[in-house]
């Protein structure tokens, strides 16, 4: 009569025991079926971007520099397919667009250098520009800030330098993790007198 006790409750106790197991991996199931489709939310969000006109600041940049870097920039953005749009400043399609990142670029500084220079000497003439890039939300909320620059050091002419720092831009954004539309509150407002890191040797 002991031992027929004795198995009952052994019973008992393995059945609770494969009872709990299976709630638990049920309920880890779900857990991980929960973060799966947040995290799918998340990285599902396809942003778009509107690029505004290069804003030279107080730097000396001939209008024509001006134009290259925002040519290069709307065609090395294109390039990525990072963005489900890519679309120029002042275009009517911004207001119907729910996800829209806005580019801005501000030139911090620019050494002209010279083509002749350079083709005669490995070490001077190089043309270079540096820009602070911002990359914000409608509101205002900051989601990538860098400073990128673009040169010509050797052969090539001074215009070369825009399309480089467009690429360099654009590889800096595409190496970027934009985050999902809920995510953006928690970056920090533009501030336009934000001080700047420069990089050394520019």
């Amino acid at each position: 009569m002991k031992t027929s006790k004795a198995n009952s409750w052994i019973f008992c106790l393995a059945a609770g025991l494969a009872i709990a197991v299976a709630l638990s991996g049920q309920l880890a199931a779900q857990t991980a079926v929960a973060k799966s489709s947040v995290t799918s939310s998340i990285a599902g969000t396809k942003w778009s971007v509107q690029v505004e006109r290069i804003d030279p600041v107080e730097v000396e940049l001939a209008h024509s520099f001006q134009v290259a870097i925002y040519e290069n920039l709307l065609e090395e953005l294109n390039k990525t397919k990072q963005f489900k749009y890519v679309i120029r400043e002042g275009d009517d399609r911004a207001r119907e667009i729910p996800d829209l990142l806005i580019l801005k670029t501000m030139v911090v500084k620019y050494t002209p250098g010279s083509e002749t220079k350079r083709a005669v000497t490995t070490i001077g003439g190089a043309t270079k520009l540096m820009v602070r890039t911002q990359l914000i939300t409608r509101d205002g909320k900051i989601v990538v800030e860098r400073t990128v620059q673009g040169n010509v050091r050797f052969f090539g002419g001074n215009l070369r330098a825009t399309h480089n720092l467009a690429r360099n831009i654009a590889k800096m954004i595409k190496q970027s993790a934009l985050p999902g539309s809920e995510q953006v509150a928690q970056y920090t407002p533009v501030n336009s007198d934000r001080r700047l890191e420069t990089s050394p040797g520019f």
